[in-house]
Order: structure tokens, then sequence, then C-alpha cells
């Protein structure tokens, strides 16, 4: 057996600048010093043989004479280390005489009177693979079950399992020997080492002695609990007749105190049966479950058996019901669990609780108000979003939730205050029993609007949903919100004028102050001043003043569709007429006066300028068909907008569910099989053993999910490390995990020779770290080897692996000699996946972020969507904008794109593309990419891969140049 083939139990971390002794320093220290020297020396030498240094036969028989007959608890731990870890055969596979004397102390130490001496004897024992060794020591081990220590038994137990599992020849009667032994045992964790190994080697009589004590379950200690909510599930998983049998114990089981027996009963009792009961019971306990744990990991992971449970159509509608028991989940502190919660209360609500969840998130509104700290305004974004989309989904209830938020409105958060204005925008829209009501709310809440973005959205909404005798309702507001017009002739009035401050000052006589008790206090004399505060300038005004001159422009649009609507009510060319159109023009005119006036340090742009001097051009004089874009074009535009924003979230919903995994589908194919449960063999088994799998998936033997596979073959993984002529030819598979990064290197000697110490040497540049040092082999005359490092990756970003391979030549006295390998670069894209954000969190990541990007589009690709869609494939970006805003061609496009990293990062991108010659089709295309991360290897990572992905073909092959 090979080194790299031995089993291994324990992890030693050797330092590297440990300075290893030589063997007659190490005899030394054996033969003469004391009980910490001889410690430190056998420390020593388990770090030479675990560096793979030759020792000689007689250092085995120095540990044997001067360190086994100590009495010391320290290096008799030590020793059981060292006789883990050195070889205990010969070159031919037979057991070294020496350990004859070793299996003789080792019978000894079973029959110490320390029970720790016995204890750690026994664990030590669960790890040899010699049966000549184990055999002598048999009948000490099976005295060991009666001693009267809990520790001494337990782990005799545990020796009687793994020897009766490995050489059952040495212990044939170990189930019946346990099961006697079982049943007289009062310790719980004996007991359930007891029943572990029943439940493995002998489930009958596991099951027998589960029948006798069914009753007494619920006593037991969690840890004998576990074991027997493993042994039901793999019965029943086996034998789905048996279910009957131990339902009710599972039962029992999901009402223990102990938190992990509830979770894996609720888990179990889910598996086993699909009655809404049982569904119910385990959700309850899941709930129960998230309510009180502290840890927002354990939250996270429960939530998730939640949102599971829900993807099954059946499950759903036990689940509606128990919608307010998951809102309790809001009081947890954690806003990733809050988030995850409010998603899924969304997609179990129906009509029948939709009002009270209502009623609770106006509560945590509530709640939130007095409180301003981040994450507590992240939360009221939830809340807020949360409760449109419910207004949305089911429109009777809208007239309880508009009153609540349009208390948002006047927010300081402008994430929250922007769902609020897209929330009235669509309903104000998709809702016209409660227009009214609406803009009356809303027109009371504008003059609170703190965000200009916000005020002229809330302006926007007013002048298009109004009716024609409420566009002078709507003036009024635009002229209160302005103030004095014209604008800078009141501000140059008002900063001409004194300042005249009324105070009013009282002053108290200073003098002694007679107390309760007769003494005298001294008092201080205090002069009050009360100021009179200066009346605020009104909101609109206020943000033209802060140079939010973009405000403008968009009031000129508003107050084009006032006047279109209150020309078409009192006719045209009327005094009523005339005189709203000329407020409207002097409003406009005043705004142009304030931004050319040098009165503001702001400079205004040139763009909304222009557009506020066309606008009054077309008030004074009109343009004919321009008032229908003005009016009913812009609401079809409005609608088609809408309506494509209500297909994309059903198609999001139908495709993912609140934690993105796949939902399960309702409908089966015509053809499929028909499975009958009454005719299934007894030794079929239903679905995934979980034990098996959740097993497989830690040892990281479980099938990848092909959502993150992004090679079409290994082989497309293989990397050529050495040439064909090197005296070792090299060859790497590169394996790419979640967090680390496996090599398997293939390693050929291709001379006559033999080659001895053949080491793979790696260096690592970027956020990569090597594991562990690979181990040294020796390769015969033309023989291969596979030699495995693991490289750990703690952020996206491009890294570079150096390697090298030296080893010396068997006979030859030359120095060592090396061959330098080709370099491993490890891609950004193994670690990237589609991201998906909305637009309010795509603007809000866009502006938080730190780090940007710029490159210049250059690609021989002609086509505007498929250069689009070649980047997006090739970097696996998602396009966040939709098909109807890029479709059709106009000779130019603008998209975001979003993609998230396994580590939790995020990446946006905002490609700006247009033709050169938008009359001509093989014309070349020109514009830029911004990229936007929060750490800078992500963003220059990606950056070069979009700019080699622009030079190449789909296929990885570079695009050939495009004939002039």
């Amino acid at each position: 057996m090979s080194a790299g083939e031995l089993p291994c139990y324990t992890l030693i971390h050797v330092p590297s600048d440990a300075e290893l002794p030589s063997e007659a320093q190490l005899k030394e220290k054996f033969e003469k010093g004391g009980d910490k020297e001889r410690t430190e020396a056998l420390r020593k030498l388990i770090f030479m043989i675990l560096n793979g240094e030759k020792t000689s036969q007689s250092m085995l028989m120095y540990v044997i004479r001067f360190c086994l007959p100590s009495n010391d608890h320290t290096l008799k731990k030590t020793l059981l280390i060292f006789w883990e870890c050195v070889p205990k055969t010969d070159s031919n596979g037979k057991l070294l005489h020496e350990m004859i004397l070793v299996c003789d102390a080792y019978r000894k130490d079973l029959q110490h009177p320390n029970e720790f001496v016995r204890g750690s004897t026994l664990r030590f024992l669960c790890k040899l693979r010699e049966p000549e060794l184990l055999e002598p020591l048999m009948p000490a081990i099976r005295a060991c079950l009666e001693h009267r220590h809990s520790y001494v038994r337990r782990n005799a137990v545990c020796a009687i399992f793994t020897i009766y599992k490995n050489f059952e020849f040495l212990i044939p009667d170990a189930p019946e020997l346990v099961t006697e032994y079982l049943d007289t045992e009062q310790d719980a964790s004996c007991k359930r080492n007891a029943f572990m190994m029943l439940t493995h080697v002998d489930q009958a009589r596991a099951l027998d002695y589960l029948s006798g004590c069914i009753e007494q379950v619920g006593s037991f200690g969690d840890i004998l609990q576990l074991v027997i909510v493993e042994l039901i599930y793999k019965v029943c998983h086996k034998n789905p007749t048996e279910c009957a049998r131990f339902i009710r114990c599972i039962y029992v089981l999901i009402l223990s105190q102990s938190p992990a027996v509830r979770y894996e009963a609720a888990q179990t009792l889910v598996t086993l049966t699909n009655m809404p009961v049982a569904i119910k019971a385990a959700a309850s306990a899941y709930i129960d479950l998230i309510v009180k744990e502290s840890d927002n990991n354990v939250k996270l992971i429960v939530l998730d058996r939640l949102v599971a449970l829900r993807n099954t159509s059946s499950n759903e509608k036990v689940l509606q019901g128990l919608v307010m028991d998951i809102l309790r989940v809001l009081t947890s502190p954690g806003l990733e669990v809050r988030k995850k919660t409010l998603s899924l209360a969304l997609d179990l609500v129906s009509s029948r609780n939709v009002e009270d969840m209502v009623m609770f998130l106006k509560k945590e509104i509530n709640k939130t108000a007095n409180e301003s700290n981040d994450e507590n305004g992240k939360y009221r974004q939830a809340l807020v979003k949360t409760l449109h989309t419910a207004t949305i989904k089911f429109p009777d209830v809208a007239s309880t939730i508009v009153p609540v938020l349009m208390e948002f409105l006047s927010d300081s958060n402008e994430t929250a205050a922007q769902y609020v204005i897209q929330f009235v925008r669509e309903a104000v829209h998709k809702l016209p029993n409660l227009k009214s009501a609406i803009l009356a709310s809303l027109k009371e809440s504008i003059p609170f609007i703190q965000t200009p973005s916000i005020f002229m959205s809330a302006l926007w909404i007013l002048a298009t949903y109004c009716d024609a005798e409420g566009s002078l309702d709507v003036l009024r507001l635009v002229k209160t919100s302005l103030g004095e017009l014209p604008i800078v002739d009141s501000e140059l009035a008002e900063q001409d004028e004194p300042k005249q401050e009324e105070t009013e000052k009282k002053t108290v006589p200073s003098g002694p102050k007679v107390t309760a008790d007769g003494t005298y206090a001294t008092q201080t004399a205090l002069s009050t001043t009360v100021v009179a505060k200066k009346n605020e300038k009104p909101p609109l005004r206020r943000f033209l003043l802060n140079g939010e001159f973009f405000l403008g422009a968009s009031l000129a649009t508003v107050l084009t569709k006032l006047a279109q609507q209150f020309t078409e009510l009192n006719g045209a060319g009327t005094e009523r007429s005339n005189r709203f159109r000329a407020e409207c023009m002097l409003i406009l005119a005043s705004i142009i006066h304030l931004a050319k006036s040098g009165l503001i340090s702001h400079q205004v742009n040139e763009d909304d300028l222009d557009r506020m001097g066309a606008v009054i051009k077309i008030i004074g004089q009109g343009i004919p068909g321009l008032d229908e874009q003005y009016g009913d074009a812009c609401k079809t535009s409005l609608e088609m907008m809408l309506g494509a924003k209500s297909i994309s979230r059903l198609d999001a919903a139908d495709k993912l569910t609140a934690s993105g995994t796949a939902r399960s589908k309702d409908f089966v194919e015509i053809d499929k099989t028909i499975n009958f449960t009454q005719l299934h063999a007894k030794s079929n088994q239903q679905g995934e053993n979980l034990y098996d799998s959740s097993l497989s998936q830690a040892l990281g033997t479980a099938p990848k999910d092909t959502k993150f596979d992004f090679s079409s073959s290994k082989l497309g993984k293989v990397i050529q490390l050495a040439g064909f002529s090197d005296p070792i030819y090299a060859e790497a598979y590169v394996n790419v995990n979640q967090y680390d990064i496996v090599l398997d290197v293939l390693i050929v000697n291709q001379t006559a020779d033999t080659l001895q110490n053949v080491s793979l040497e790696l260096a690592t540049v970027g956020d990569l770290k090597l594991v562990d040092k690979p181990t040294p082999v020796t390769l015969a005359p033309n023989d291969f080897s596979n030699i495995k490092a693991t490289v750990k990756v703690a952020s996206t970003e491009n890294g570079v692996i150096f390697s090298t391979i030296s080893y010396d030549v068997r006979g030859s006295t030359s120095d060592r000699n090396c061959v330098y390998l080709q370099d491993i670069k490890i891609d950004i894209m193994d670690y990237i996946v589609p991201g998906n954000v909305n637009d309010v969190e795509f603007r809000q990541m866009w502006s938080d972020f730190e780090w940007e990007n710029k490159v210049n589009v250059m690609t021989p690709i002609r086509d505007l969507r498929e250069f689009l869609n070649h980047l997006s494939t090739s970097t696996n970006m998602k396009v966040l904008t939709g098909d109807a805003a890029i479709e059709g061609e106009c000779g130019f496009l603008a998209a975001n794109l979003c993609a998230h990293s396994i580590f939790g990062e995020d990446a946006l991108a905002n490609v700006s593309v247009e033709k050169a010659l938008p009359m001509d089709d093989s014309s070349p295309i020109v514009g830029h990419i911004r990229i936007r991360a929060k750490s800078q290897g992500m963003c220059l990572t990606l950056g070069d891969k979009l700019s080699s992905a622009m030079r190449s073909r789909r296929d990885g092959q570079p695009i050939a140049a495009a004939s002039a």
C-alpha cells in the first residue's frame, strides 16, 4: 500500500521552520531524558515520519524500551499518535516482531485502574487495521463493557463496533453482546453508542429494542433520539410499509426539547409522508425553531426547508394557513432572514389572510419609524416592496394599504420612497376605482416630500391621471411649491431686506435662594433668547435653488399635460385657457431666468434649457399632433411598460421560488410510467436517501450541479504542463469546486531511470492559497502517478499557479533535477453566476460601489443585439433590460447587466453602444462598457474578461477581422 493510500486519522501541523534532529540526538533523549524530554523527542519523531523521512528499525526499540513503561499521561497520549503513524509491517506486509511488545503494553493499559488510560487506549484501538494486534486484546475489550466509569464503557462499545465492522471473525457475537449490554445500561452516551452500532450492523435487533421502549422515547437523551430518528428514516425509506409502525414515534420526537432532534424529526416526517397533518406539524416545528434560535445561519437553513416544502402544490395549500406564524420570524434581527421571510409569506398569502398580513406589516412599519440605522432602512424598503406586491396581487386590500404607504413619500430613505411612488403609479393605472382616493392622498403628501426625483414623479402622476377639472388644482399645487414668482426677483428682494430677529430676553436677577431646609443656594443669572424661526422655502423652490434644474425640464412636461387638459375642458382660445397657459409659461420662464442669473453656483445643463424653451413655444403657439403624444400616447406607453414588467415577474415566479430553486411542476408527460406503491418490491427504495446524499456532499463525492458546471466536458479542463520531450511529462485536470480548486496532476516518467523524491512544487499569485504540500513519490522507468493538490480561493479574482517538478535519479551523484511547468491560469468565470436585481436596487448598488472600470468597445461583430448576447454568454452576466426595451433597430443600444459571485460579491455593467453609421449595416460598433464592483480585483478582472470576449467568438476562437 502506497503512502497516499494509508488511512489517516490525525492531522498534525508541522511548522515550516521546525528543525528536525538526527536519529542519534533522538536516541540520546529517549535514553537519558525525563518524561518531558521524551515527549518532545517523540513529537519530533512523529513530524519526521509524517514528512516521509526514513527511520531505522532500532528507533522503534528505543521507543518501546524507554517510553512504553512510563506512566505519564501526556507521554501515553503522544504514544497513541505515534503508533497510529508508524509503519507496523515490513516490506512484505508481515507484522513487525516489535509490535508484539506493543500489544502486550496495551493489554496492560486496557486493565489500568485509571479510566482515562483505558478510554484513550480503546479509542486508539478503533484506528488499528491489523487483526494480529487486535486478537490478543479481545478479552480485555469485552471486560471493559462492565467497567464502573461510563467513559470506558462507551469507548468499549465504539471499539467493538469498529472491530466487528472490519474483522467480524474476531468477535462474531458482537450484536448479541451489545444487545444484552443495552438492556442493562443507564448512561445516555453509552446507550447512544450501543444503539448506533445495532442500527448499522443489525437493524432487526435495533427495531426490537425500539419497539420495546417506544413509549419512553420522549424521555431519552437528545443524542439517543437523533440515532432513533436516523434508524426510523432508514427503515421506512427501505420498506415504506413500516411507516405506520413508527410514525407516532416521529410525532413524539418532533416535540422534543432539543432543537437538533426537532429539526431532524421534522425533516424525516416530511420525507416519509405527504399527509397534510404531517406537513403542518413539520412546518410548525420549523417555524418554532426559527423563532427560538439565535444563530442567523440556522434560521436561514431552516427557512430554506420551509421554502422547499412550499415547492409542492399540495404542501402549499397547507402552508397558506401558517402565513401569520411565518411572519413571527420578522422579530429576528437579521436582514437576510427578514427578506427571505417576507418573500416566502408573499408567495403563500391568499385572499383569506391577506388583510391580517397587511395589518401585521403595518405594525412592523410603525416599529421602524423611530430608528434610522442603515439596516433598518433596508428593512423598511423590504416591507414597502412586500406591501406593493400584495396590493397588486390582491386589489381589495389596496384601500387599507394606500394611507400607510403614502407616509413613506416623505421618508428620507430614497429607495423606500421610490418603491412607494412606483406602487402609486401602478395602482392608479390598474385600480381605477381607487384613483380619486390615491390622487387625493398624493396631493396631501407632496409638500412633505424631501427628494427631488420623488417630488417630480408625484407631480407627473398627478398631471397624467387627474381629470380636466383637476388641472387647475394641480397648477395651484405647483405654484404653492414654487413660492413667489418670479423667483430671481423675490430672492434678491429677500436678500436686501435687513435681517430682523424677534428676540425676547428674560433676565433673572442673581441673588440668594432659600431652599426647603432653610439653607441658601447660589443661583446663576441666565439670559434666555427666543429667536423666531425663519420660514422654510417651499419644496420645489428649495430643490431649484440647490441646482436641481432637471426638475424644470420634468416640470415642463407636467405643465404641458395640464395645459392640454385645461384647454380641452374650456376650449381653445378662451380667456381661461389663455390665462392658464400664461401661468405655465411664467413658471418656466422664471426657472430659465433663475438658471441664467448666476444666483446659484450650480451650472444648468443645456439640454434642460432647450427642453424648457421648447415647451414654452409649444404652450404658446401649439404644434398639431403633439397634444396626442403628451396625452393618450404617454398612457399607452406606460401601460406597455407595466405589462412587460408583469409578464417578466410572472415568468420569474414560474421558474424560481424565493430561494432561487426550480419549482416542482404539477404536470407530467403523457407517456410517463405510472408507479404503483403496492406493486413495488420490498427492497426497492423510494427516492434518494437523505443521509447518504448529505454524507456524499460532505465528502465531495456528490454529483456537481449542472448550474455551476460551465465546462462542456472534463477534457476541456485538462492543461498540458510539460512537453513530450521532457524527462517527466505532466498534465493537470483542474476541478473547480465552490471554494477551492483541486489539481489532479498526472506525471509520467519518460526515462529509463528510477526517479526518487519526485516533488510537485506549487506557488500562487492572486487571492489563492495552497492548502497542503503534495507528497513526494518514486517513479519506476516509464511509470506514471497522480498527485493531487488543493488550492483555496478567497475572492473573485484571476489567479495564476506556477509549478515545477524536482526529482533525483537513483544512482546518480548529480544535483537535484528540475522541470519547469506551464502556468495554470484560474478563470474568473468559474465563480460567477448570473444575477438578478430590479431597477431600484441596480441604481442603489451602482451608486454604492466604489470601483469602476471603463472598457472601450472594439469588436468585429456588426449587429448590436448579437454583440449584447455574446457579452452575456461569455461573461455569465444576465441582461436586466427587458426585451421590449431593446427590440427593434434604431442604431444604438443601452442595457444593464448583473452577475453574482459565489463569495457574495456583486458586479454590475452598463453597455452603451451604437453604430458608427446607423444606416450602414456593415459599419462598426462603437461605445463603451462601464463595470462597477465593490472590490478592485473583481472590477479589473471582469474588464479583462469583457475585453477578451469582444475579440472572440462564442466558441472561444478569435473572430476574423471583417473585410473593409
